[in-house]
């Protein structure tokens, strides 16, 4: 590659066009919309779901309440009647017509007259007709005669009943049966009649009530059936049930949705990561190899594997998450305002700081997203190089080197990384204490509304659900933001890639049948310079090739010798000037024509994981092994690939296992496999021994014989039988000729000629 200005070498200082990047991204996956619909829809519908349970939690949470706790509401009908009935007026009138007391003046004197009733009780009873007092006191001769047994309510009350009467005082336990029966008036409660015997029991039992809620409970067993039956707790069984049901099917089809969801976009993030790949696969055969000139190959792949990587992902963990959190943040906010405005505000406020500082760190941390991959792609480039020459690294004990920049660019690495993930980081304990600050100020402020009697239990309940559906989304669409700026941040790299400027398109108005080209080559008048540089590396050059000639290109490193085969394969577009085949300009043949003419064995090697023959017959079909064994018999490769233990069966890969000189011979041989009428041979006999240079070397004489072909070497004892010579110094051809031609000449081709042997 030629040095060009280096990309993404620093951090970047503020994020590129988050926007722009936006709208590719719609663009790319316009056709898996259906799928994206669908899955935001789900995502939708299982969070209005997830909404409207809490509510029904509450309805759920109220009846099992309600089964919990005596029934307050007959509980307080009965107290309030049993307690106007037992009021002082009541119990005093009632009192009085049990007791029947007859103080006339014939039955005064029936007691006083009487010759029965002693003495000594007569003057009892005297005195109590002075004082109006003490009826308790009376003996019972007299009492039998002033409160004799009488009938009330169809009740027999004896004179001794009368007196337990009297004597009872507040203490109604002390009542006896007949008296209870008829002291009070019938009360309904509820559709449920209530007698005056088990009105007094209640009041005995609630008498002696302590100050312990729990005793209420314990004392609701000693209350009559009808009674217990009012008040009791009582589950709505068919209720609880119903809701229960509902609720089981409303959490049932949320996670049903949610999972469909989850599926629907893994195989949107995948499929969009796959064409991604596919994109940037084809595009690499459509861009310059300026472009490649300009960037780094390790920067290149972390786009392929890093970059793209972080896209699925970050679209799998935020895209349906961000709609789900949407809408369950405004779906929930109106749910709380429905069910009680002050316990809204409460959550709203608790919860309004998670939005400022959501915000602030989303406003900070997308640049460092930025740098974060920029920086990972500067890392990958320095190891790809350091390991692509780890030897030479080591042979100039560079390794210090290596580990000072490597250091330089981990640490960027680390410091991006630090840096976005902290404040991306920030996002959960943040929220999470939001939500448990949310959660204290709900019931604090429940429970002083449940005291007041303004709501229920049950909303106290949902709203610590609500609560935690309102600050979860906040948490969601935190981590989706940082998610999508990921996204972004990759996505922008990748994307700068795939919509990089494209060769020019072919016109293909030509196209030539490889078997029936003359094989004239022509360069007119040709101008070419490097992106990036201030003068032409080719400046005007003109020559022609014969068919059937063989051209050698010499000159000093940097000439342009090997620019000139990239212009002829149209790996760079000339400046100006034009290059033709057969009188036609290669401006108007398609690239792949051209190289389907072209047969080049390069001085950089490359050889792929692949069995030996792979390797030699690369992308070509119908090659029989005879010709395979033919061709790598006149390279002399043929010996090497017989040692190996499968020969051309053999796996073999580009590494120190195989030389520098076999790799260079099996490359010779890949070649020689080819069928085309130009041959281009640059430095390609540079990485073999002098011996096998010579095998080489009458090996290349077969293979060009009827074949144009163009040969750069430094070894000018290689070309000596070229056809055509041509000298290169700064861009031009100085001399040509062959070689006896421009010896005899002594001029710059005859000093690098005799400078080879010079000591």
């Amino acid at each position: 590659m030629h040095n060009g200005p280096r990309r993404g070498g620093n951090p970047m200082d503020k994020p590129k066009d988050f926007k722009g990047t936006i709208k590719r991204q719609l663009v790319e996956l316009s056709s898996y919309w259906p799928l994206i619909v669908l899955s935001l829809l789900l995502a939708f519908l299982g969070s209005i779901l997830s909404i409207f349970a809490p509510n029904k939690l509450k309805d759920l949470t109220n009846e099992i309440s309600a089964g919990l706790v005596i029934n307050t509401k007959n509980m307080e009908e009965l107290t309030s009647k049993i307690q106007s009935n037992a009021s002082e007026d009541n119990i005093s009138k009632r009192v009085t017509d049990i007791l029947d007391l007859k103080l006339n003046e014939e039955v005064i004197a029936s007691v006083l007259g009487s010759d029965t009733i002693k003495s000594s009780d007569k003057e009892k009873f005297s005195a109590f007709l002075k004082n109006h007092d003490g009826l308790k006191e009376l003996p019972l001769s007299v009492l039998n005669v002033i409160m004799p047994s009488s009938t009330y309510k169809g009740v027999v009350i004896s004179t001794t009943d009368k007196l337990a009467l009297l004597d009872i005082g507040t203490d109604f336990s002390k009542l006896p049966d007949s008296v209870k029966g008829v002291l009070f008036d019938d009360i309904l409660v509820d559709g449920v009649t209530i007698s005056s015997s088990e009105q007094v029991d209640v009041l005995v039992v609630l008498s002696s009530l302590n100050s312990d809620e729990s005793d209420v409970y314990a004392k609701i067993e000693e209350l009559p059936d009808d009674v217990v039956k009012l008040v009791e707790p009582v589950m709505n069984m068919s209720k609880i049930k119903n809701i229960s049901l509902f609720l089981a099917i409303l959490y049932i089809c949320s996670a049903t949705f949610t999972y469909i969801e989850s599926i629907s976009m893994t195989i949107v993030s995948n499929k969009f990561a796959q064409k991604l790949r596919g994109k940037v696969s084809k595009k690499i055969n459509r861009i310059p190899l300026k472009f490649f000139d300009n960037h780094q190959t390790g920067d290149l792949l972390s786009r392929v594997t890093n970059d793209i990587d972080t896209v699925a992902q970050s679209m799998n963990q935020s895209l349906a998450t961000l709609v789900s959190a949407v809408t369950l943040f405004l779906g929930t906010l109106v749910m709380m305002f429905i069910t009680n405005w002050l316990m809204a505000l409460t959550a709203i406020t608790s919860s309004l700081l998670g939005f400022i500082f959501m915000f602030i760190i989303l406003g900070k941390s997308q640049k460092y997203f930025v740098s974060r991959q920029t920086e990972l792609g500067n890392l990958n480039s320095h190891i790809e190089e350091v390991y692509s020459g780890l030897n030479v690294v080591r042979a100039y004990n560079g390794q210090s080197w290596a580990e000072e920049k490597f250091d330089l660019y981990n640490r960027r690495v680390y410091d991006a990384n630090r840096k976005s993930q902290f404040l991306s980081g920030l996002m959960m304990p943040m929220m999470g204490f939001i939500g448990h600050f949310g959660y204290v100020a709900v019931c604090i402020v429940g429970a002083l509304l449940t005291m007041n009697g303004k709501i229920s239990f049950g909303v106290i309940v949902a709203f610590i659900s609500y609560v935690r559906l309102f600050t979860s989304p906040l948490s969601q669409i935190g981590q989706a933001m940082t998610s999508l700026q990921q996204a972004t941040a990759a996505s922008e790299r990748v994307f700068d890639f795939i919509y990089e400027e494209e060769m020019e398109k072919d016109k293909g108005i030509h196209h030539f049948d490889k078997d029936k080209v003359k094989g004239q080559i022509e360069f007119d008048n040709v101008v070419f310079k490097y992106d990036g540089n201030e003068s032409p590396t080719i400046k005007g050059l003109s020559f022609k090739a014969l068919p059937g000639q063989k051209i050698a290109i010499v000159g000093p490193t940097g000439a342009g010798k090997t620019t000139i085969v990239n212009l002829l394969m149209r790996f760079y577009e000339i400046t100006s000037g034009d290059i033709k085949i057969d009188g036609i300009s290669t401006k108007d043949l398609t690239r792949e024509n051209i190289h389907d003419l072209f047969t080049m064995v390069l001085q950089d090697t490359w050889l792929f994981s692949g069995t030996v023959k792979e390797n030699i017959v690369y992308n070509r079909r119908n090659v029989s092994d005879e010709r395979l064994d033919e061709v790598c018999k006149t390279v002399g490769i043929d010996h090497f690939i017989k040692t190996l233990p499968n020969g051309y069966d053999s796996d073999i890969m580009d590494n120190d296992s195989v030389s520098a000189g076999q790799r260079q011979l099996l490359t010779i041989a890949r070649g020689m496999i080819e069928n085309a009428p130009f041959l281009i041979l640059d430095e390609a006999t540079s990485n073999v021994d002098t011996r096998t240079e010579e095998l080489v070397a009458k090996a290349m004489d077969k293979l060009t014989e009827g074949r144009t072909s163009f040969i750069i070497a430094h070894r000018l004892s290689t070309i000596k039988n070229a056809d055509l010579i041509l000298v290169m110094k700064d861009g031009n051809i100085i001399e040509q000729g062959n070689h006896k031609q421009l010896m005899r000449k002594n001029g710059f081709y005859a000093e690098l000629y005799n400078s080879q042997f010079e000591l």
